[in-house]
């Protein structure tokens, strides 16, 4: 099969195609004809050299896909060939097939993109876990999302106001604040002309939020807590921005606070397992329901993967950007031939 990789960590030119054997499922495995593959962040790190995959993972970038069945490892009994799913991987997405774990892969209703699909996991397993898991967000509450038009920004935006949140988002430009505007966000501060701090504070009566999903990190850590209502949450999810803060730790105690955060990858396949099904029962019908839709940037054919990574490190897109893989319909339909 054909898959994406690289040499050694670079730029995106060092992504190049290569040819591998393709993958055989081993128990509790599915093997996935790949149709389109999610581009995340990760990805980029990834071939940056500072975000290895974890043990026993695939070198292969890539962390989400859709695209149809065509083999069931042993004990497998909940799909069958032909069936089409999405599905969160540890790696191996940009290749023409794909092992994924059954218990981490999720049926594509009718109605659903393919393309649409492969931009689900990633997002949706995150935000579920990190807001409504971790940070705790209950009906009625607001909160702050940094990076309000990227994958991870669209998606809380939209799940958020559907589960009864006030969102909150920074933009980088008045086009993005319009855009995360249109998308679900209730308020869009551009960070680049407003200082984001003075402006919750208004938009929130003083108040504060209840809780912020920090992509950033670094010294804007400290800038979120000077956000946060009492007993407010602080999930960090990645360090664009740096890895250490600074903190008046007597402002967290006054004010309890809970600062935490989470890496989705290297969890336990049961902790994938758990939060799928969960997933499934809490969030998936709404996909179901065509209630949610991720948000698309670009599609680019798989062999143009350095170029998805360039736009990706540009910070111009708005929701996902996806690899196409395979020769497919765009709706749910018969995957074509490889």
């Amino acid at each position: 099969m054909t898959a994406v990789g690289y040499d050694s960590p670079g730029g995106p030119d060092v992504l190049r195609a290569e040819t591998t054997a393709v993958p055989r499922p081993g128990p509790g495995e599915v093997l996935v004809r790949v149709a389109f593959a999610g581009v995340n962040r990760p990805d980029v790190v990834q071939r940056q050299g500072k975000y290895p995959p974890p043990p026993g993972a695939s070198p292969i970038p890539g962390l989400e896909i859709s695209g149809t069945i065509v083999a069931l490892g042993e004990g497998v009994a909940e799909f069958v060939p032909g069936q089409q799913v999405c599905a969160l991987v540890s790696g191996g997405g940009y290749a023409q097939y794909c092992l994924a774990k059954a218990g981490h892969c999720l049926p594509v209703p009718e109605g659903l993109a393919l393309d649409e699909a492969a931009a689900l996991p990633e997002t949706l397993f995150t935000v579920w876990h990190n807001v409504f898991e971790r940070g705790h967000a209950r009906d009625g509450e607001t909160i702050l999302v940094h990076g309000g038009t990227s994958g991870i920004g669209t998606m809380a935006a939209m799940l958020g106001r559907h589960f009864g949140l006030t969102v909150i988002v920074t933009c980088g430009s008045p086009e993005k604040c319009a855009a995360a505007l249109e998308i679900g966000a209730h308020h869009a501060i551009d960070y680049k002309a407003t200082d984001f701090v003075e402006e919750v504070a208004r938009l929130t009566g003083g108040r504060g939020v209840d809780l912020v999903l920090d992509m950033v990190a670094g010294s804007y850590v400290a800038r979120n807590l000077k956000c946060l209502a009492p007993d407010g949450r602080h999930v960090t999810i990645a360090v664009q921005g740096g890895v250490k803060a600074e903190l008046n730790m007597a402002v967290v105690m006054a004010r309890r606070y809970t600062l935490t955060g989470s890496t989705l990858r290297p969890r336990s396949d049961e902790f994938k397992a758990l939060l799928t099904q969960e997933i499934l029962d809490c969030a998936w019908p709404l996909v179901e329901e065509g209630a949610l839709r991720p948000v698309m940037d670009v599609r680019f054919p798989l062999a143009q993967a350095a170029a998805a990574h360039a736009r990706m490190e540009s910070g111009d897109h708005i929701g996902k950007i996806v690899l196409e893989v395979a020769s497919s319909r765009t709706r749910s339909g018969t995957v074509g031939a490889l």
